[in-house]
């Protein structure tokens, strides 16, 4: 008798989810025409926007593609895109980790200003962060005479630039770190400094190599944002040809001069960065699951 009611009980909860499945199951209509919708906007915004870039630029041929990108002043704006970058990411990594760390694992008073701060950059247009670095570090700015006196300068020079592409840059590690760290909890950490470990130990043998591939996917997306900047580094480089632009900057340059080939053949250098970009922040996901299916 009791296996008979196991059996009945089985075979209806198997029922129940049959109807469950077949509840939420849309029409394949729905499932074609949202499919249809998603891939469609991203070969008319996205797609397309990408093969037209790398049509324009080798329009004019292979020549003219690679004097445009070997001509001094493209070579410059590479070098100054890579100084800057080299220079705001590794202390955003810095700065993320520490914010991170101090938000999830402390509290104190100004915790949630802490957190507004990180945002800011999200919600306050580059341009307007541009603004105010002019308006602080300018010759006519609070700090200009002093700057002006021990003969530094900000605006219009290499530091203006890495002060705005950090300025732009900050959240992406802390924002990557700080829902993981708070998911993960402390205690293993607790329980590492319960078996002696010290604060630095504790860090680098229990929480990097938990939180690893999230601050990795944070560096890149970092270091995207940093060699794709625009409007706040615009605002602070005063355009100098040879000294102060960056690539998107000499982009525009050429653009403006109507030198449509020399524009667009430095864009697709910067749409490549971008897919190396894309292509290892895709690798760092596809190990981070094969980790966590590891570990489970």
């Amino acid at each position: 008798m009791a296996g008979a009611v196991s059996s009945l009980s089985v075979q209806h909860d198997k029922a129940g989810l049959l109807e469950s499945r077949q509840a939420t199951r849309e029409a394949p209509w729905v499932k074609y025409t949202i499919l249809t919708v998603a891939l469609g906007f991203f070969a008319v915004f996205l797609l397309l926007p990408l093969v037209v870039v790398f049509v324009e630029a080798l329009a004019k041929g292979w020549e003219t593609y690679l004097t445009a990108l070997v001509e001094p002043d493209a070579l410059s704006a590479v070098k100054l895109t890579l100084l800057a970058a080299a220079i705001s990411v590794p202390l955003n990594l810095v700065f993320g980790v520490a914010a991170a760390w101090a938000i999830t694992r402390f509290d104190f008073r100004g915790k949630q200003l802490l957190i507004t701060l990180i945002d800011l950059p999200f919600s306050v247009s580059p341009v307007v962060a541009g603004l105010i670095y002019v308006l602080v570090f300018s010759s006519h700015g609070w700090f200009g005479p002093w700057l002006a006196e021990h003969d530094i300068k900000v605006i219009f020079a290499v530091p203006g630039i890495v002060l705005a592409t950090i300025f732009v840059t900050v959240p992406f590690v802390a924002r990557e770190l700080i829902p993981l760290l708070q998911a993960q909890g402390r205690e293993e950490e607790e329980a590492a400094v319960v078996l002696g470990a010290r604060g630095w130990q504790v860090f680098w043998y229990v929480t990097l190599p938990n939180v690893r591939w999230a601050l990795l996917y944070g560096v890149i997306l970092s270091n995207a944002r940093a060699m794709g900047e625009f409007g706040a580094v615009s605002v602070v480089s005063g355009h100098i040809r040879g000294e102060t632009n960056t690539l998107p900057l000499h982009v525009e340059i050429l653009y403006n001069e109507y030198n449509f080939a020399a524009a667009f053949a430095v864009a697709s250098l910067l749409a490549l960065l971008a897919l190396v970009t894309l292509a290892v922040k895709s690798w760092v996901e596809w190990r981070a699951s094969q980790t966590v299916g590891v570990e489970e």
